[in-house]
């Protein structure tokens, strides 16, 4: 299983996605310039060029028509994937620390960090005519986040509420319509790296700094099952097309000298969704993994690292032959 190898980013990876197809995966990372490549064969097709900071957060709409992206630099840019260019932007009051667009990308969410006397807040804007106008047009909702700030966040069922992650480990979903929460669950002990769905949207795996990846019910919160390793887990998916889930992450690499020698080790980890079992691991980087996604067809995966490489594994056949033993 020889991993394309991609290398256009001189600082760490932040974020991976691929697009609905699959025949685009785009990367953010801190160096200021979210790429997008060739998934088939690892070529770089383009960048986006325009934020001064490190890019946090980034989606790509359902026709590809549009990609989001939020940073440092206290902006979140709307752009046209065909051309490259901007379309909009809009400036906030400190960092934006997570986006995505609604399943019908009629809509976008994005949350900002609390900085300096600013508070975390997250903001519901209008984005089917999005041009030079949308800094200027007042947001459909804008929530004020009290508590823990968001770190991660996702579109519910048909787009009627949105989940959030924590810094200390909650999950909370919010109703749209009224603005106000729903439910809040307290499963994980520290904070949530990264949310996925799965591919009909009706689970989420969450990844945290507390050494798990869980896997939720969208609709209710409920905690369905744990996977449990020995150091924080950045990122982690959940296959298309098997019962599996892909876990990365890995020690921050200044903390890795202080602790023995395996705990610093940076694998991409399988689990099998259901039984909880870890059934095998991938090697590559030369630090912690910090974004982890499956191909929309389930046929391969790929992985971003501190090291500012990110490495497209194709499967075996060895993988899908592959039966767990549930005795």
């Amino acid at each position: 299983m020889k991993p394309l190898m991609l290398h256009g980013h001189e600082r760490s990876i932040t974020q991976i996605k691929y697009n609905r197809e699959g025949d685009l995966l785009f990367s953010s990372s801190k160096d200021h310039t979210p790429n997008v490549w060739y998934s088939l064969n690892g070529e770089r097709l383009g960048s986006f060029d325009g934020h001064q900071g490190a890019v946090w957060a980034i989606d790509v709409n359902w026709d590809t028509t549009r990609f989001m992206s939020g940073a440092a630099d206290q902006c979140l840019r709307i752009w046209d994937c065909a051309t490259g260019c901007q379309i909009g932007k809009i400036e906030n009051n400190s960092s934006v620390r997570s986006c995505n667009f609604s399943y019908s990308a009629n809509m976008a969410v994005y949350s900002t960090d609390a900085h300096l006397g600013h508070q975390c807040e997250m903001f519901i804007i209008d984005v089917r005519n999005a041009d030079e106008s949308i800094e200027d047009a007042d947001p459909i909702l804008r929530i004020p986040i009290t508590g823990s700030k968001v770190t991660s966040l996702l579109w519910g069922t048909l787009d009627e509420f949105i989940i959030t992650g924590h810094e200390n480990g909650e999950l909370t979903q919010w109703d749209l319509r009224m603005g106000k929460i729903l439910n809040s669950v307290n499963d994980h002990s520290k904070s949530i790296n990264d949310m996925q769905m799965n591919k009909d949207c009706t689970m989420f795996i969450t990844a945290s700094k507390d050494n798990t990846a869980k896997l939720f019910d969208t609709d209710s919160l409920m905690c369905l099952k744990s996977y449990k390793t020995e150091r924080p887990v950045n990122s982690a998916a959940i296959s298309p097309i098997l019962d599996h889930v892909v876990v990365g992450g890995g020690q921050d690499a200044m903390d890795v000298t202080t602790t023995s020698t395996r705990i610093g080790k940076f694998d991409s980890r399988f689990f099998h969704l259901v039984f909880e079992e870890e059934f095998g691991r991938v090697k590559g980087h030369f630090g912690p993994i910090n974004s982890v996604a499956f191909h929309p067809d389930g046929k391969s995966y790929s992985s971003g690292g501190e090291d500012g490489y990110i490495r497209i594994h194709n499967f075996d056949t060895a993988y899908f032959e592959f039966n767990f033993d549930c005795q």
